[in-house]
This record gives C-alpha cells, sequence and structure tokens, in this order.
C-alpha cells in the first residue's frame, strides 16, 4: 500500500474516532510519551554552561530515535502505520475543543472561558464574548495547520519517519521553545527547527481555506495579512480563516497580566462575535480537511 493510501485511512480513521477516552485513559498516548522525554532532559541538561549546545544535541537525539523507531514500526507493514498515524493527526479532536468553546458560550460567558482556557495560553478571566470566540478561531486556524495539515504532509514526504519526527519536534516546541531566561538557549534549536519544517505546511493550510472557500482571489491580501503576525507560520492559517468567515482575527490580548498590543489580521472584518462564529469555525476546519482528504486520494490514486 502506498504512502499516500495509508495517508487517506489515517485522517478517515482520525476523522472517525478521534481521541477515545477509553483508550487514553488506559495507556499514555505517544504525544505524551515524547512529553515525558522532553520534559525528563529539560529537568536534567538546561542548567549550567553550553545550553544552547545542550539543547541542539537533544533535538539531534530526539530526531534520531524518532526516524529509527519510524523505521521499525514500518518493517511491520502498513496497519501499524496507518492507526499510528491516526493517533498523531489531530482534526477530529480538534473541531471538537474548538466546537467545546462555542457550546460553552452559549451556556455563559464564564463557560466559554473556562472551554477556551483549554486551548490557549492566553489569559481568559477577564475576556469578553467576541474574545472568546476570536481566540478559539485562531487556536483553530494554527492548530489545523500544526495538528493536522504539517503532520499528514511530513507522512507523505517522508512516511511514518517524517511524521514521528515533526510530531516530536512540534512537541519539544511547546514545551521549550519559549523566549524566556529559562529556555531562550535550550529551546533555540527546537523553536527554529519547528519553524522550518511548518514553513511549506502553513502555507498549504491558507490555501486549503482559501481553495474550499472562496477560491484564491484574496490570496494577495491573505499573504499581507499574516506578514502582520508574530509567527513566521501561524498567520497563514489565521489570515485565511479570517477571511473564510469575514472576521478579524488576533489583536491586542493579554498573557501573564500584561496587554499586547497586536495588529488585527483582516482588520476589516466583523470583531463582535458570537458562539455562531465559533460553529462556523469548525464547518470551515471540516470544509479544509475534506480539500486535504480530495488531494490525498490523487496522490494515492495517481
Amino acid at each position: 500500500m502506498s504512502t499516500a493510501a495509508i495517508l487517506v485511512g489515517a485522517l478517515l480513521l482520525d476523522a472517525a474516532f478521534g481521541e477515545p477516552r477509553w483508550l487514553w485513559d488506559r495507556l499514555p498516548h505517544p504525544a505524551v510519551l515524547m512529553g515525558r522525554a522532553i520534559g525528563w532532559a529539560d529537568t536534567r541538561f538546561n542548567s549550567g554552561m553550553a545550553r544552547q549546545a545542550k539543547g541542539v544535541a537533544l533535538v539531534l537525539a530526539l530526531i534520531t530515535a524518532a526516524f529509527f523507531l519510524g523505521k521499525i514500526i514500518a518493517l511491520f507493514g502498513w496497519l501499524p502505520q496507518m492507526v499510528i498515524a491516526a493517533i498523531l493527526l489531530a482534526q477530529r479532536s480538534l473541531v471538537d475543543h474548538v466546537r467545546a468553546v462555542g457550546d460553552g458560550l452559549r451556556l455563559s460567558l464564564g463557560e466559554g472561558r473556562r472551554m477556551v482556557a483549554r486551548i490557549v495560553s492566553r489569559d481568559t478571566a477577564t475576556m469578553d464574548q467576541s474574545a472568546v470566540a476570536r481566540s478559539a478561531i485562531e487556536s483553530g486556524a494554527e492548530n489545523l495547520s500544526d495538528g493536522v495539515i504539517a503532520p499528514a504532509f511530513w507522512f507523505l514526504i517522508g512516511g511514518l519517519p517524517g511524521l514521528l519526527i515533526y510530531k516530536v519536534v512540534n512537541t519539544a516546541d511547546s514545551m521549550i521553545g519559549y523566549r524566556t531566561p529559562r529556555h531562550e538557549d535550550f529551546g533555540w534549536a527546537a523553536a527554529r527547527l519547528d519553524d522550518l519544517l511548518n514553513w511549506v505546511p502553513a502555507r498549504l493550510t491558507a490555501g486549503l481555506i482559501a481553495l474550499t472557500h472562496f477560491g484564491l482571489s484574496h490570496w494577495q491580501a491573505i499573504r499581507e495579512d499574516a506578514k502582520l503576525h508574530r509567527s513566521p507560520n501561524a498567520g497563514w492559517p489565521e489570515a485565511a480563516m479570517a477571511r473564510a468567515l469575514n472576521v478579524a482575527l488576533a489583536g491586542p490580548r493579554s498573557y501573564d497580566g500584561r496587554l499586547q498590543e497586536f495588529p488585527y489580521v483582516n482588520p476589516m472584518g466583523r470583531k463582535t462575535l458570537s458562539a455562531d462564529a465559533v460553529e462556523a469555525c469548525c464547518r470551515a476546519l471540516w470544509l479544509s480537511w475534506g480539500g486535504a482528504l480530495a488531494v490525498v486520494f490523487l496522490f494515492a490514486l495517481f
């Protein structure tokens, strides 16, 4: 079975079953195991001199381990590859988490804040309804790239080793890739490599959102809006999603009690948002996923 055909099966398995609690309440998720290894290395090696060199060594060790693990599992045929790929894709769980914010908002603002706090790192205690909805939509757009399109892309390019390498680097970036006194040096390699691995998938994600909603007629505007984002990659899916829903994303937000004045993406879009905008985002996520599935299916055919 071809890599593309295995990926089609994995995308469908993930969409059908997502993250079954009965399984992950009993077994550690592979991403959790990756996180434990990275956390142990952070505690063990992130001290003293040459922290940047230690961080580079850690990333090289993670890549090497992921590569050989993927190669070994691939020896057992297409089925374990499909199952592991499905586990490491996150479309169903992404939509479930984003939709939970909209459902929470329909109950109360406090419940919406509680739900969105599960998926964003910014301060949520003083968010109004629009800020809660905006945060959920931004998280949905960014994680469509990081959690679905990027892992699918690297599986298509490098098989299971490619997918495992991407996931372990992305996990490392989420844990140690911060510009803080503790992690600026130790997490430098993880952050830079994650930016590199997401460069193409982020733009592919924006293209999929655009193609499945309004074609490429707004592509130049998406490019310009993406430049406003502090991330070299996250701005692309956010800018495309903002255009698809006709909403303004990004803008001012608070981290650790400090308000930061980020510019709006698609500033002429709607700024007053509700649970309906979150639900529209969920529909857009599935439509974009469908576009990705169609592309991979064509690869599998030809």
